[in-house]
């Protein structure tokens, strides 16, 4: 399901001294705001380092939607005593133009997940799913298990970080499931393994703002690719 677009804009009554500083002056947050971000294919990987913008952007889409920032389902938005972020309030989604599928256009039937590594346990909690019954992987693979089926929009920030080798591949087989079911899957991550899904856009961000780029001409593929190849190279630089 290919939303045609995203976009945002910064309130009109906000400070010159605000426009320059955060999350506007974010390089993607800037791009969002000038151009939108079309989502050309079911699944969008974006990757970055740290700090460059990318959970500020799933987080800021997943609320746009009306999902709960701290992350759940759909069904329950908004349990908790966060407010929406500065940018998540502007976030709209736009389908007019007709061309590729559609987001449900009835807001009362739209249903989405949003996954965040760092609150997962408590979003499990509120799914009614048992965090201690199993270890941390096992109950993000539970989430995908159970929820991630129908058509969608399903935004996920880091989910990599409590998966191994094998679990990573369960859930990249369940991204693939749901975009043949017609789901929209955003998801920010550090993981080649990943991004490597056959038909994935991939967007790279940086002080660039964002660029499209191939799996293969990532620049965490490339640092991957080396450091299996000869981890001496890296470590010489950092350890003694």
């Amino acid at each position: 399901m290919i939303v045609e677009r995203a976009y945002a804009s910064i309130p009109p009554d906000t400070p010159s001294k605000e426009v320059d500083a955060w999350p506007w002056a974010v390089p993607c947050v800037a791009e969002l705001l000038a151009d939108g971000l079309h989502f050309t294919a079911p699944v969008t990987f974006l990757v970055g380092e740290n700090g460059s913008g990318k959970s500020t952007l799933v987080e800021a889409l997943a609320e746009g939607f009306g999902l709960d920032p701290w992350g759940s389902s759909h069904q329950r938005r908004y349990v908790g005593p966060r407010a929406k972020s500065l940018l998540g309030e502007r976030i709209r989604f736009d389908a007019a133009s007709g061309r590729g599928r559609r987001m449900l256009g009835n807001w009362s039937a739209r249903e989405g997940f949003f996954l965040r590594a760092e609150t997962a346990m408590n979003a499990l909690r509120r799914e009614n799913f048992d965090p201690e019954s199993a270890s941390h992987g096992e109950g993000f693979l539970a989430v995908f298990r159970e929820k991630f089926q129908r058509p969608g929009l399903y935004v996920m920030d880091e989910p990599e970080a409590a998966l191994s080798f094998q679990s990573c591949l369960e859930l990249l087989g369940h991204m693939d499931q749901l975009a043949k079911n017609g789901a929209q899957v955003i998801c920010a991550t550090h993981s080649p393994l990943l991004t490597a899904l056959p038909g994935a856009d991939i967007i790279e961000v940086g002080d660039h703002g964002m660029r499209r780029t191939p799996w293969s001409d990532l620049a965490l593929v490339d640092h991957w690719r080396r450091y299996l190849t000869d981890p001496r190279m890296y470590l010489r630089h950092i350890l003694d």
